[in-house]
This record gives structure tokens, C-alpha cells and sequence, in this order.
């Protein structure tokens, strides 16, 4: 049992009994649920917009090095920096490489989970470059020294109260401030360091092959100004947000936002072509984009996970999903969480560290159901599972194990001839806690093949 499985163990059992944590969530959660039926009342067919976005995405992923090609060449022509990182190492290194260049101090950052997936304020906050997250979610947790807790609700775990008692302790305002307040005390805070910013750094919700630009949604404007108040701008981006046309945004930006918000659409969706024109009187003086491997093209090798790589991240696995709305998203210690992450993180992370997320999952398919690109979630868990017994197959005592438990599965008619007591004694000395502290393990009593028979009798 790793370090890593244990923590996993005992941050669920900790979370899953906090009374306070669960109201906040519950409270939260129960707000996003709401605003997404509203939202799924605006299709005719839902069904039928989530499968148009599901193809296109697999056809872009099946034909991705193509599709990589395309951008590329249509970037550069459009006079956009194109930079290749196989891993973490190589993309911050390509960043650290132009912010020196640039003598930079100060970098503004929209919301980006794939900066989160390279650590990126920790690595520029030792090398002693100022990182500001301007999503105004992401800054609450980045002056709290915590993580995103939610795909694309950073703050999801906080209630008023919390960011009250935040902003008093660190910025000494007034513990009863309205929402309205604190937003606005942001708001400026943040109005001076996108002018003072060197550097402005987005993600990517879709990188566009056949016009060589970037898009991207958010609902707050910071996206907007990170991109062109500095005069850099550099995008991050996994090789798997590509789509082939400028045209499938069409169907691509309204789905995500019913999924991820309930919107509509969200408030701000802009597509980047490239630094300022000389015709032009703002934005950033040069624009690069940072194509992130770090292990994508693994997963794509993966006859079953590699479908995985076609998730836009809109968020809806993880509220739909009984696990993660009782342990949470910390308990999960990976960059993603949820089904999504439970997925991806053994292929991040390695299986020997994050194999055991996929087993935090009930299968009931809730996740399938909801995911707008179609993706079978729990059968992709099932997957791992599969892969994780077979990498732990070869390690002794776990293969005694299994082949003793493979015997009495093929020979089920054992199980009824007086193994109630020895069941008994196994499960009370090496499984008590199977289903927690809370609750009691049940006895095994007489198996049902016997009870069957009788009855038949």
C-alpha cells in the first residue's frame, strides 16, 4: 500500500464526514445543477449536438499529427511563435527562456489546468518572477496557498464567509464585506498589475488548425487582458485541444458553456491570430504558443484511454459524480480530479503512484451520461483497473493473492460448504474496516445458492 493510496484513504474518510465541507459543496453544487438543467432546456437535442462535437473531435484526434501540421504552418504565417515541448522540463524551459529574454518581472495569467499540470507559479516563484492569477477564483486560492479545487470552479470548496475571513487576514477589509466588495477590491487590485505586467500567459480551450489561432472562453474579461496588456503573449496548450475548423466553434463553445455553467454561451470567447498588426493601436507585440506533449501521445497509443484525450474540460463528470461530491477534489492529490482525472492521472503520475483513483468510482455511469464529447468514463476506469492488475500481476505476493481468490471464483460451489465461519474470521481479522470506521462490516451468512435451493424445495 503506497503513500500515496493511504493519504487517498485517509483525506476521503476525513472529507466525507465534514459536515461544514459537504454544506458548502452541496450548496455550491446545487447551484451549478440548476443553472445546467436551465441550460439543457435550450437544445431541441442535446444528444445530437453532443455527438456532432464527439466527432469532430475524434476525427482531429485520429488525424493529429496532420492537424498539429496545419496549425503550425498557419500560425507561423500569421506570425505567431511556435515552440514543441515533449514534457514539463521543455515547456517551462521555452518560457523561462523568453522571459529572460525579455528581462520580464511580472507575469499575468489567465485560467489554464494545463499550467496547473506544469507547476508553473511554483517554478517562476523560485526563480523570483512575479505570477498573478487574474481569474478572480484562481486568485483566491493562489493568495490562500491552495490548488484549484474544480476544474473550472478553482474555489468551489469556499463559501462567503471563507473569502471574507481571507481578504480581512490578508488584505485587512471589513469581515462583513458584500460579494460585490470584495469583487471590486480584485477588480482594481488586479487593473494595476495587468499594466505593469511584462508577460501575459493563457491556456487553450481549442486550438484552431485551419486558421493557426488559439480560442479560448471565460466569463470575467481577464483572459482578454492577459493576452493584450503585456507585450508578450504566450499561449499553453496540450497537442489535444486542437480541432480541424474555425467553424466547429459553432457547436463547440455553446456545448461546453451548457455543460460547464448552464450558460448559453459564456461572456467573453476570443480567437488569437497573432501579435498586434501594424494597423492595429493595441495588443501584445509578439505572440507565442507553447505545444505541450508531456505524455499525450502515450495515452494516445492506449487502445481504450486514448479516447480520454478528446475531453474539452467543461467540468460535468465531476459534479455528476457521488464520489467527487463526497471526498472532493483535494483528496485526489492530481492536477485533474474527478472521472476525468482518475483516468488520466495513473498515465501523469505512473499507476504505482495514482492507480489507486480508479477504483474511487461506483461505475454507475453517471459521468458517461453527462460528458458532452461522449466519452464512456467508467468504462475507461474499468480499463485501468484492468491495467493496473496486470502491472501489479507480476509482483508476488499480489499474484498469490489473486490466484487463491481466481480458484474459489471458478469453484463458487465452496463457498457453501461451512466457509460462513471462515469468511467470518478472514473478514473480521484482514478487512474489518472494508467499509470505514462508521460502519460495521457485515457477517456473511448461508451463501444464496443454498438459500435458493432450499426455497425451491
Amino acid at each position: 500500500m503506497n503513500t500515496a493510496y493511504k493519504n487517498f484513504i485517509k483525506r476521503s474518510e476525513e472529507i466525507s464526514f465534514d459536515l461544514l465541507h459537504r454544506k458548502t459543496i452541496q450548496f455550491n453544487m446545487g447551484k451549478y445543477d440548476a443553472a445546467v438543467e436551465r441550460g439543457m432546456k435550450r437544445y431541441k437535442d442535446i444528444e445530437k449536438a453532443k455527438a456532432h462535437i464527439a466527432a469532430k473531435k475524434r476525427k482531429a484526434l485520429q488525424n493529429l499529427d496532420e492537424t498539429l501540421l496545419t496549425f503550425e504552418k498557419n500560425a507561423i504565417e500569421n506570425g505567431i511563435h511556435v515552440h514543441w515541448a515533449v514534457d514539463t522540463k521543455e515547456a517551462l524551459t521555452h518560457v523561462n527562456h523568453i522571459v529572460r529574454q525579455k528581462n520580464a518581472k511580472k507575469i499575468v495569467k489567465m485560467k489554464s489546468m494545463t499550467t496547473e499540470e506544469l507547476e508553473f507559479n511554483e517554478f517562476f516563484e523560485h526563480e523570483n518572477i512575479e505570477v498573478i492569477e487574474t481569474d478572480l477564483g484562481e486568485f483566491i486560492v493562489q493568495v490562500a496557498g491552495e490548488k484549484p479545487y474544480h476544474i473550472v470552479t478553482p474555489a468551489m470548496h469556499k463559501s462567503k464567509k471563507d473569502v471574507n475571513e481571507l481578504f480581512h487576514r490578508l488584505y485587512d477589509m471589513d469581515i462583513n464585506s458584500t460579494a460585490e466588495e470584495m469583487t471590486e477590491f480584485v477588480r482594481q487590485l488586479l487593473r494595476k498589475k495587468f499594466t505593469e505586467a511584462d508577460i501575459g500567459i493563457t491556456g487553450a480551450n481549442f486550438i484552431v488548425a485551419d486558421i493557426g489561432g488559439i480560442a479560448t472562453t471565460e466569463n470575467e474579461g481577464n483572459g482578454i487582458m492577459s493576452a493584450s496588456f503585456p507585450k508578450t503573449h504566450i499561449v499553453l496548450a496540450g497537442i489535444e485541444k486542437v480541432i480541424p475548423s474555425m467553424n466547429d466553434l459553432a457547436a463547440f463553445w455553446p456545448t461546453l458553456s451548457v455543460h460547464g455553467t448552464g450558460q448559453a454561451i459564456t461572456v467573453y470567447n476570443t480567437i488569437y491570430t497573432g501579435a498586434r498588426k501594424q494597423t492595429e493601436d493595441f495588443g501584445p507585440e509578439e505572440m507565442h504558443v507553447i505545444l505541450i506533449d508531456n505524455k499525450r501521445s502515450e495515452i494516445l497509443q492506449e487502445p481504450f484511454q486514448s479516447d480520454s484525450l478528446a475531453c474539452i474540460r467543461c467540468g460535468a463528470c465531476l459534479n455528476a459524480c457521488p464520489v467527487y461530491r463526497n471526498i472532493g477534489g483535494y483528496t485526489y492529490e492530481s492536477t485533474y480530479s474527478g472521472p476525468i482525472g482518475s483516468v488520466l492521472a495513473p498515465f501523469y503520475q505512473g499507476f504505482d503512484i495514482s492507480g489507486h483513483l480508479s477504483y474511487a468510482c461506483t461505475i454507475c455511469g453517471k459521468c458517461t451520461e453527462v460528458c458532452p464529447e461522449k466519452i464512456d468514463l467508467h468504462m475507461l476506469l474499468l480499463h485501468n483497473r484492468q491495467k493496473d492488475v496486470e502491472e501489479l500481476g507480476n509482483k508476488g505476493f499480489f499474484a498469490f493473492v489473486m490466484t487463491v481468490y481466481q480458484f474459489f471464483s471458478l469453484h463458487a460451489s465452496l463457498f457453501g460448504i461451512g466457509m460462513s465461519n471462515i469468511k467470518n474470521f478472514f473478514a473480521r481479522t484482514f478487512a474489518k474496516n472494508g467499509f470505514g470506521k462508521k460502519r460495521s462490516l457485515p457477517e456473511f451468512k448461508e451463501p444464496f445458492r443454498n438459500q435458493f435451493k432450499k426455497r425451491k424445495k
